[in-house]
């Protein structure tokens, strides 16, 4: 196990300056987690690539997988958005697919990834759904969390009741790691055992819960119906499932101000709620793309795309890691005075593949074919008929004139690319939807 990596250095050595460190709130009334979030968006972009070509380079050196995946980067030529564009994306299937055909041969559970082994240097190891194995390191505040609960109002000295769970999964390690360095109690509450979680609450009077929000209402409903009064419990951070506002608005109406954030166990916090309920802002310590799907293109700013995110974690320096979720970038500043990014937060999943008569086409067919004709700003796959009987029509945005020429000249390139027939609908610049779709599955299935 871990058979082709050392130990490598200690990770105080290898930290990107600022990648990992935890500034933490001067004083309970403090408006702001640290200086961070409210300095020069021109200072900020200037810090994060200065720090960038160390990250990639130390990826390169002590991880075997991005070794062979950056074989031809050379670090120091990535100072830039545009340079890191040109990196390739490892999405979240990829990532499995190594960890996988490595562990069946002995070498590496992580698929070359880690730049740690087991030991010292790291303390637990977690399961997501695949399985994919994930690392946790000895930084304080490993998966960044601390940001997110104290923009979602909790504060020194607040005890918190964790509902995320312990076992397997990172969350309930993530969010307690991240209260711990805010310089919060924590009660390990986990999942199942609602009365019991009802009792805890009313006997220790937690300033608030962090969890899933079905889980935080099904605790609200049996505390009613068990006549046990919660006055404490005035905030709470959720996670892991879709926060409607209609969900939002039933926990306000019972004092709860709840807030979410957005994380995963391959790269930790992504993006927080604030009370201006405008989006979510982006964490401090990664680099954060928006690209169209099946690609590692960027997209134009407030287009619908995947989120790719670039770490600047050492132990676990995922760079340009594809999440398969779509987001967008929303326009300005956060009205809280906020001064990074915001994007909308989770829209949907990215991997559209489909299987169109018995042959599976994915997004990055669609960009292939894109690519080959300048005149082509976008374009949507959209499947329709019934189950046996596909119709595959490629809409594409276009100015250009001589349209039946280039609808030819594009169906050409679908049979080339996909090795299927389509049809081609020429469409005005502007007309497809921005909704992050590449390919839509619109066909009946009575």
């Amino acid at each position: 196990m871990n058979k082709h990596f050392d130990a490598g250095p200690p990770q105080d050595e290898i930290a990107p300056k600022g990648g990992s460190v935890v500034h933490p709130v001067t004083s309970v009334g403090a408006q702001f987690f640290d200086a961070l979030e409210t300095r020069d968006p021109v200072a900020r972009e200037a810090a994060l690539m200065a720090v960038l070509p160390g990250q990639v380079a130390h990826a390169k050196t002590w991880s075997a997988a991005l070794k062979q995946i950056l074989k031809d980067v050379n670090p120091a030529g990535v100072t830039s958005r545009e340079a890191l564009a040109r990196l390739p994306v490892t999405r979240k299937h990829e990532l499995q697919e190594r960890q996988q055909a490595s562990r069946s041969v002995g070498v590496d559970v992580f698929g070359g990834f880690s730049t740690v082994a087991y030991g010292r240097q790291m303390p637990r190891i977690f399961s997501s759904p695949g399985p994919i194995y994930e690392p946790e390191g000895l930084a304080r505040d490993y998966w960044r969390m601390a940001r997110a609960l104290f923009a979602a109002g909790f504060r020194p000295g607040d005890l918190i009741h964790n509902c995320f769970s312990y076992h397997f999964v990172p969350a309930g390690s993530m969010m307690e790691s991240g209260a711990h360095a805010l310089g919060c109690t924590v009660f390990a509450g986990g999942t199942g055992q609602t009365e019991q979680q009802v009792q805890a609450m009313a006997q220790l009077q937690p300033a608030g819960y962090i969890g899933t929000p079905s889980f935080l209402k099904i605790i609200v409903d049996k505390a009613a119906s068990m006549g046990v009064p919660l006055p404490s419990l005035k905030r709470a951070m959720l996670g892991g499932e879709a926060f409607p506002p209609s969900l939002r608005d039933w926990f306000a109406e019972r004092g709860i101000a709840g807030y979410q954030c957005y994380a995963t166990a391959d790269v930790g916090s992504i993006a927080y709620e604030t009370e201006a309920r405008e989006g979510l802002v982006l964490d401090e310590g990664v680099i954060v793309e928006i690209v169209r799907p099946g690609t590692g293109d960027p997209v134009t700013p407030g287009e619908v795309g995947e989120v790719v995110v670039t770490t600047l974690n050492p132990v676990y320096p995922l760079i340009r890691f594809g999440t398969g979720d779509l987001s967008a970038v929303l326009a300005g500043p956060c009205p809280t005075g906020r001064s990074n990014t915001r994007i909308k937060g989770w829209m949907g999943r990215a991997d559209q593949t489909t299987k169109i008569r018995g042959m599976f086409v994915h997004p990055g067919q669609v960009a292939d074919i894109v690519r080959r004709f300048p005149e082509v700003a976008r374009a949507r796959l959209v499947v329709t008929g019934e189950m046996a009987n596909d119709i595959m029509t490629l809409k594409v945005e276009t100015a250009c004139s001589g349209p039946d020429a280039l609808a030819t000249k594009i169906g050409e390139a679908i049979r080339d690319v996909t090795k299927l027939r389509a049809q081609v609908e020429l469409v005005l610049p502007g007309s497809l939807p921005n909704d992050g779709k590449v390919i839509e599955d619109a066909r009946s299935y009575k």
